[in-house]
Parts: structure tokens; sequence; C-alpha cells
């Protein structure tokens, strides 16, 4: 099931809405305020002449929205959302998990899964190809590693030397994640006419994607 598609507006306020509900040590909450700021930059970009295109980026902005809302709405129906986003909400009340963890385990769903289908979706809806969004693809990232940055800055200000947060953050990079991205937005682009190899390839991401966001929040030790 998918949420429909909203406008940049109408996603910061669904975001925002959503901020004013949720209890702020909620991890879904923790991911949700990120992703907010993230949102904003963006639609604070498109006015300013950032990108190439901004009309395909402002849809391929809202595109990607939706597949964390319909996680965030399957959720609440009482549905499994997609298997990269279940350890997020599964595990979004447990003990011991630092809002950092939760933070990137959300961007680790949303990037590596994701950002590549909404690539791919949007091609579809506009008639381009991943090649003619690639140069603003790489400015969203840009815009993705700043807030990434900042998270990290003030979730995790002062790390101490052999802290296990430390390692467990290890599992995860920014940069690795957005280079995976476009990697499987290229090799499921080969496989759009082959729709049984597409759903397989995408099923097989959501899994591992999901893998990699249950190690991001593995509970820290308590002495």
């Amino acid at each position: 099931m998918t949420a429909p598609v909203l406008t940049v507006d109408q996603v910061v306020d669904r975001m925002a809405k959503l901020a004013a509900q949720l209890p702020v040590a909620d991890g879904v909450a923790v991911f949700n305020a990120m992703y907010l700021t993230v949102t904003r930059l963006v639609r604070d970009h498109l006015a300013v002449a950032y990108f190439d295109d901004p009309a395909t980026m402002a849809e391929l902005d809202a595109v990607f929205a939706a597949r964390y809302l319909t996680a965030v709405d399957d959720d609440r129906a009482g549905r499994r959302p997609a298997a990269c986003w279940r350890p997020l909400f599964e595990l979004r009340a447990a003990a011991n998990v630092h809002p950092l963890q939760f933070a990137l385990a959300g961007m680790n769903a949303h990037i590596e899964n994701d950002l590549p289908l909404a690539v791919l979706d949007t091609c579809r809806l506009t008639g381009r190809t991943p090649e003619q969004l690639h140069p603003d693809y790489l400015r969203i990232n840009s815009l993705l590693a700043e807030v990434e940055a900042q998270v990290r800055a003030t979730l995790l200000p002062l790390p101490s030397v052999g802290d296990p947060l430390l390692h467990i953050l290890g599992v995860w990079s920014i940069d690795r994640a957005r280079d995976a991205a476009w990697a499987s937005v290229l090799a499921l682009w080969e496989l759009h006419r082959l729709p049984p190899a597409y759903r397989l390839v995408a099923d097989a991401l959501s899994g591992s994607v999901g893998m990699v966001g249950r190690a991001l929040l593995t509970p820290l030790s308590v002495n």
C-alpha cells in the first residue's frame, strides 16, 4: 500500500504534525525530527535555483517522503511496514538504544532502500532517465550529508574512546549509503522491463537494508 503523493509543503505539514504527536523519546520521533529538517532544507533550496530541474526534484522529494509516510501509516493501521523499516518501528521504544541509533536506522532505511526506488518512480512519472537526474541527486546527497553531520554533532557531541556506541555507528556510513543507493538505481533501472526480476531484487534490497537497521539498533550495554 502506498501513500498519496503530496506536495513538498504538505509533506512538511504532515511531518510537523507527527512531531507534535509523538513522544520525544520515541525512536520514530527522533528520525522524523531529522527528516523534517532535511525536507525543509530541500524546500528552501527548491526556491533558490539550487537544482538544475527544481520541478523534478520537488516530485522526487514528495515521492521519496511518501515511502516513509507509508511506513508510518502501515504501523498505525496495524500492518507491518516494509522490511527495511521494521527494525525502527519494532524497536522504537527499546531500552538502552541511543537517539543517534534511531536517527541513523531511519536514514539507513530511507536512503539505501527508499531513495533508489523513489528515483525510479520519479523517472517513470516524468519520463526522465536516471542519468538526467544524477546531478541533482548528488545535490540532494550534499544536503543529506549536511544534516547528518548536524545530527551526529547534536546527539553525540563528545564521544569517548572505547564507547560501544561508536562501534555500532561504524556499521553505517552516509557516504557508502549514497553510493549504494545510486548503484541500486542503476541495477533496478536495467530490470524495470522485467517486473518479476525487479520485484525479487527490490524485496531482497529491503530485507538486507532491514538487517543493517537491526544491527544499528543493537542495545548498548549498561554497567
